[in-house]
């Protein structure tokens, strides 16, 4: 089933062309990355996606509905989700609580509840803790959940980056180089845990520059270059086969 479709996309800033009449499809529980060179125009694709920006031209449809007219708040709520490549977790925080101030529409959030309806905030706060505490266990930080996040190693706060989506069922995560600055044995890590991710129906698009380590994990690879998709290679089964490397002759 098709997750997202992006049609003719188009962006300029100035009048220089960022985006050029870009399309591409996704299928749902499925890891989809982008690869090109910098100035590609992968971020600024990532920002019209996520609705950071608005297009030019061109219409982007999620789950069989557009979403052009809506903003980054009403995207995250239809189920987009995005890991910056500055990962931007709470550092004075343990990885907890990390993942319990990211639950959306939370009722203790207004002081009516807390006052009138203490026992529904209460249960609302044990499913919370219980999912988050699933979602730990997920991304391999269970053992983690009172450390504080500035502690974590930058690939632990990667994970950490992605189990916050999780709390709030994101369906579509958007990751941002998901393996830049991170230990080599980390990387492994985090590319099977979002592996796994895909078999809970779960959809990754990410831009990647490590294109062996994108290749071993994808199942389509999408080559960017000067705005435009230059080349779109479906992965065959086992992820890790061979592909021609005509195939990515741009980066």
């Amino acid at each position: 089933m098709m997750l997202l479709e992006i049609r003719h996309l188009s962006k300029s800033f100035d009048g220089v062309k960022s985006v050029i009449d870009l399309s591409l499809s996704i299928n749902e529980g499925t890891i989809t990355s982008i690869v090109g060179p910098n100035g590609a125009g992968k971020t600024t694709l990532f920002n019209l996606i996520t609705g950071f920006l608005q297009q030019d031209e061109g219409s982007i449809v999620y789950n069989g509905r557009p979403v052009d007219k809506f903003s980054a708040p009403q995207r995250a709520l239809l189920g987009f989700g995005r890991i910056w490549q500055d990962v931007r977790v709470f550092n004075k925080m343990t990885v907890l609580e990390n993942l319990l101030v990211a639950r959306k529409n939370h009722p203790g959030e207004k002081i009516v509840n807390c006052l009138l309806r203490p026992r529904m905030v209460a249960r609302v706060e044990r499913e919370t803790r219980a999912t988050a505490e699933k979602i730990l266990k997920s991304i391999k930080l269970d053992h983690k959940r009172y450390s504080l996040a500035q502690d974590l190693s930058y690939g632990q706060q990667k994970l950490l980056a992605l189990g916050r989506l999780l709390v709030n069922d994101a369906q579509l995560l958007l990751v941002d180089e998901p393996t830049a600055g991170v230990n080599p044995v980390m990387v492994d890590e985090i590319l099977a845990i979002m592996r796994d991710l895909t078999n809970t129906g779960v959809t990754v698009l990410m831009i990647e520059h490590n294109v062996l380590k994108a290749r071993s994990i994808s199942d389509h690879i999408y080559t960017m270059s000067e705005g435009r998709i230059q080349s779109s290679v479906p992965l065959p089964k086992p992820h890790q086969a061979e592909i021609p490397t005509e195939a990515f002759s741009t980066l």
